[in-house]
């Protein structure tokens, strides 16, 4: 008798089949060579940045203090380390980050996630019932797959430098009618993955009065989740000084997720939600239980000594280094390649550029992608098989656009470069294979 294949819920059969970032990156990471091929797809955290001496330090005070780190190396609570809500608390308010005021956290709590920020996001996408989720386009191409492997309709709308524009979303609703009732969250990126385009504190108020309103008229709060990742590596001192979302929160719908891997160390694996006491958070706290409490509470306890003790020189060092590889990644991007971008964002927080090009193929299947990738056929181009010539990988942005949205075709012509993993000269080295790829094409 013939027997069947293990049965998958849709989730299962959706996620059987890799995304496609997940398999390019696959597919790199196996022939990876290091100090050869250039990476600017990863969004890995500049090696340097990671103070790995601090780190070592506030491992051994924590271990020396068990009064203080109480079982730090045994299991956590859900909600996360009293320690780490505290210190991250405590470093909003001192350092005023976004205008935050001890009086902020009244009527807020702090929950820490079981794996990074991207755990936070996935219990929201679990507790929430499936529907519409509004978010920029382009998007966090991660996260958005994710939600519709989970059943949740994803629409998009265009960004401008301000960040996702009012008016189109309000024109959207519109366009939705009735079908509005299904909107179960916005989500928007404050420095948005992948453009690095910084939502302006202007725009951020527009959006809370939508969704307010929004609220109303539907008959039920409905949460906007502002994605803080990047908001602390704003080093471009001429950018207006990022709000807190919460500052205008009047019904209690702004949940601000924050996270110490841009700052600190990915590693630590240390990602946190702010917003509103009730239900909503709650549901959090018991998904993060569900899944095997918070965060290891070593990496926790660590991560609160790291805040309490010098997080702001850390943070000064971080952004010095990001601003002074942006400078120079952007002269050689006009040096190199510049006649043949025809728009450029990023450069002024986190660590992307964003280019469209002006007549030039970036998708996976162009001969541009293929010339990088060493895939071209041509040996001249390719090298040998058994020696290729040095390989570049960047993120193109077919895959950072809804397929479904509005900007499908303008896409086909851009991608995401990382000036964060890669030091300089590989970085300009893959830039003069850009020139080269696109004086091939």
């Amino acid at each position: 008798m013939k027997i069947d294949d293990i049965i998958l819920s849709e989730y299962g059969k959706a996620s059987s089949i890799p995304a496609p970032v997940n398999q390019m990156m696959t597919d790199f990471a196996v022939g990876y060579r290091d100090g050869y091929d250039i990476n600017l797809g990863v969004g890995y955290v500049n090696e340097s940045t990671i103070p790995r001496l601090q780190i070592q330090t506030a491992c051994v005070a924590v271990l020396a203090n068990p009064q203080k780190y109480r079982a730090s190396l045994n299991y956590g609570g859900a909600q996360g380390s009293p320690n780490l809500i505290q210190s991250i608390k405590r470093y909003h308010i001192d350092n005023r980050i976004g205008g935050i005021i001890e009086d902020t956290f009244s009527s807020r709590d702090v929950v820490i996630g079981a794996n990074g920020a991207t755990s936070l996001l996935e219990s929201i996408a679990h507790v929430l019932p499936t529907g519409i989720v509004i978010t920029a386009d382009p998007m966090y191409y991660i996260y958005c797959n994710d939600l519709e492997r989970k059943g949740f309709t994803v629409i998009t709308i265009p960004e401008d430098k301000e960040g996702l524009q009012t008016d189109l979303l309000k024109s959207k609703l519109e366009e939705l009618g009735s079908a509005k009732s299904a909107i179960q969250v916005l989500y928007v990126v404050t420095v948005n993955n992948p453009t690095c385009t910084i939502l302006s504190n202007n725009r951020k108020r527009k959006l809370i009065e939508i969704v307010t309103e929004l609220s109303h008229e539907v008959g039920r709060k409905i949460p906007i989740i502002f994605d803080n990742a990047y908001s602390e590596l704003v080093h471009d001192d001429t950018v207006e000084p990022l709000e807190s979302a919460s500052r205008n929160d009047q019904l209690g719908i702004v949940y601000e997720l924050g996270t110490l891997s841009k700052i600190l160390a990915p590693g630590l694996r240390i990602g946190y939600l702010i917003g509103p006491k009730g239900a909503f958070l709650n549901s959090i706290i018991q998904r993060t239980s569900d899944i095997g409490f918070s965060a290891p509470l070593i990496n926790q306890e660590i991560a609160s000594y790291l805040l309490d003790n010098g997080i702001e020189s850390q943070i000064e060092k971080v952004n010095i280094g990001y601003r002074q590889k942006a400078e120079q990644v952007k002269l050689w991007i006009d040096e190199l390649i510049g006649d043949n971008v025809q728009s450029c964002s990023g450069g002024s927080a986190g660590f992307y550029f964003y280019l469209t090009l002006t007549n030039t193929r970036t998708d996976s299947n162009s001969d541009f992608f293929k010339f990088l990738t060493r895939t071209t056929g041509y040996e001249d181009i390719d090298g040998s098989m058994n020696n290729p010539h040095p390989k570049v990988i960047y993120i193109p942005g077919e895959y950072c656009v809804h397929p479904h949205g509005e900007m499908v075709d303008l896409g086909k012509r851009q991608l995401r470069i990382s000036y964060g993993y890669e030091e300089l000269p590989q970085i300009h080295s893959a830039l003069k294979y850009m020139k080269d790829a696109i004086n091939s094409i």
